[in-house]
């Protein structure tokens, strides 16, 4: 485990980024939003992190109280990390961090990764209130959880049980709300978004 290196200044913005200001950390608190996740799972949604760094970036979280690690039961029996409530916590300076760079998007690049659960955030932060929400694209499907409470806010793969709103769209317009340029309510109204289930969310959507 290295030693954390510090700003060595009496700020909170200075302290914060002594915690979470190391390169992948913030990332790796992106993918563990989505619930427990093993090493393995959370190599392959990281591109281009390496095992080493991994390792050591989930060493540092959770010696500074970000993530924990357990054990599943047999048949599983791998371990898993996941947040504490100071990562949840997380969050929203996440979606704040989503919301200022949604201006550096621009056009996709032939080496950019991408995976369908990387929409989730510009989503969830489009829509209002809680529910389970469904959301499919060509890349395959994620689902999110707006009234999760302390559970995962999103998850890769359809959502666990009958969602309040199913959305189905494609990549080209859930990357347009990704960079702010248009909102789900508009591209739902537009035709851009279809949206099925009788959920309040699936209503107020539908309604917008």
């Amino acid at each position: 485990m290295s030693p954390r290196r510090s700003y060595d200044q009496y700020c909170s913005a200075a302290r914060a980024l002594d915690v979470v200001g190391d390169r992948w950390t913030l990332l790796i608190v992106r993918e563990l939003l989505a619930g427990a996740r093993r090493y393995t799972d959370l190599h392959a949604d990281l591109p281009g992190v390496s095992t080493d760094v991994l390792a050591s970036r989930l060493k540092d979280m959770e010696r500074d109280g970000l993530t924990t690690r357990r054990r599943l039961p047999p048949p599983g029996a791998a371990y898993v990390y996941e947040l504490t409530a100071r990562g949840r916590a997380l969050l929203p300076v996440l979606q704040a961090l989503g919301a200022w760079g949604e201006a550096e998007l621009g056009e996709r690049r032939p080496t950019d990764a991408v995976r369908a659960h990387w929409f989730a955030l510009p989503v969830l932060r489009a829509l209002a209130g809680g529910g389970l929400v469904e959301v499919r694209l060509e890349e395959g499907c994620f689902h999110l959880d707006a009234g999760a409470g302390e559970g995962p806010v999103y998850g890769d793969g359809p959502a666990p049980r009958e969602p309040d709103a199913l959305l189905v769209l494609g990549t080209d317009t859930c990357t347009a709300v990704a960079r702010g340029e248009v909102s789900v309510t508009d591209a739902v109204r537009d035709g851009r978004i279809t949206v099925t289930g009788d959920g309040p969310v699936a209503k107020a959507l539908r309604e917008a």
